[in-house]
């Protein structure tokens, strides 16, 4: 192995290349990062496409200065068991998801490593640059029938801008993420870390473990789900832990409404057998939305489900959420016991940390 592409790089690796399975062969085994980087001629031409220079390449000892506009190296000497890097090419690999997760944990205080847990648990993920976003609006554009604006210097022939259509939804604009199968999950995160202990970075990835779960679809889920169920010192509200996107199978003396032979409900408790929907108002509109929402709400009830419908303003409004966050607590049974105004300058925080403007925190 001659180059390891690591830290805030193989994150950009994972996000525009990670939109097929993770072959369980590349998976090296017992590899240690380089003892030293190779010269700058054999790395120029070989980085993978659409990363943002520098590229952090991992070394396990820095010989002398190194100053340069495409490689930032970065030192490594801890542990490297079994499945930390994944061969991408001819003498180079990348740094496995639970490895990128393990070394951003490193640097990333813990609502932001929940936040990108529940993205590398999931089924989304974010643009890599704002380069990559950029391609991705435009593409979107192009299927939806318009003509976009572009902007200097995007080529759009390059092979990640999009994944046998995956990338983008047609007919749609462009959501501000992409559609892939999961990277890792909350219990190959747990093993992984326990194989690290007493490597930097080991305890916030333990702490952040404990509030993270499997399968969110869109980074609106992911921060619904932190919202309502962080502890108060976070922000969240410490709601009962709801499984995401869980597929409702009606079984056979069912019959419903739309035709489908299951539904999918976005966060879902089921001792209460409550389900919320996040409508991002994207997907259809007019005669025909109103008419799956009904169709949808009908199959729902038949399941003898209760769906609560949250919009992108009751997220952007505290008092509106907290009113949600009141309402699932009552229906799961869940006594809310937060103190203010502590709690509303930790809610503050999360919301400023994870990406959400307040109207009235």
């Amino acid at each position: 192995m001659q180059i390891v592409i690591s830290n805030e790089s193989a994150l950009e690796y994972w996000r525009l290349y990670g939109s097929t399975k993770i072959d369980a062969t590349a998976k090296l085994r017992r590899k240690s990062p380089p003892a030293s980087l190779p010269y700058r001629a054999d790395i120029r031409g070989i980085i993978p496409e659409g990363l943002s220079s520098p590229a952090n390449l991992m070394i396990n000892n820095l010989n002398g200065k190194w100053k340069s506009s495409i490689v930032s190296p970065r030192v490594y000497t801890g542990l490297t068991p079994d499945g930390c890097f994944v061969k991408i090419g001819d003498g180079m690999a990348v740094s496995a998801p639970a490895f990128c997760f393990f070394q951003m944990a490193a640097v990333l205080p813990l609502v932001k490593l929940i936040q990108l847990g529940l993205e590398l648990c999931g089924t989304y993920s974010l643009p890599a640059n704002d380069e990559h976003r950029e391609r991705l609006r435009i593409v979107s554009e192009r299927d939806a029938g318009k003509e976009p604006a572009l902007r200097p210097g995007i080529d759009l022939s390059k092979s990640h801008v999009r994944d046998k259509g995956k990338d983008t939804n047609p007919g749609v604009a462009f959501q501000g993420f992409v559609s892939r199968p999961a990277l890792t999950s909350v219990k190959e995160l747990k093993a992984f870390t326990v194989r690290m202990k007493g490597t930097r970075g080991q305890k916030n990835a333990s702490r952040a473990l404990r509030y993270m779960a499997d399968g969110s679809a869109s980074p609106m889920e992911t921060i619904l789900f932190m919202m309502l169920t962080l502890p108060y010192g976070l922000g969240g509200y410490r709601l009962p832990v709801p499984e995401l996107n869980k597929r409702i199978d009606p079984g056979k003396a069912v019959k419903l409404s739309s035709g489908k032979a299951y539904l999918i409900c976005d966060l879902f408790w089921s001792k209460a057998n409550l389900a919320i929907e996040y409508d991002s108002y994207l997907h259809h509109a007019g005669a025909d939305r109103i008419e799956d929402d009904s169709i949808r709400r009908h199959d729902l009830d038949v399941l003898g489900i209760e769906p609560v419908t949250v919009t992108g303003k009751q997220i952007r409004d505290a008092a509106m959420f907290e009113k949600l966050a009141k309402q699932i607590a009552k229906k799961t049974g869940k006594r809310l016991q937060y103190e203010n105004p502590k709690f509303m300058k930790a809610q503050r925080e999360l919301r400023r940390m994870i990406g959400v403007s307040s109207r009235s925190a």
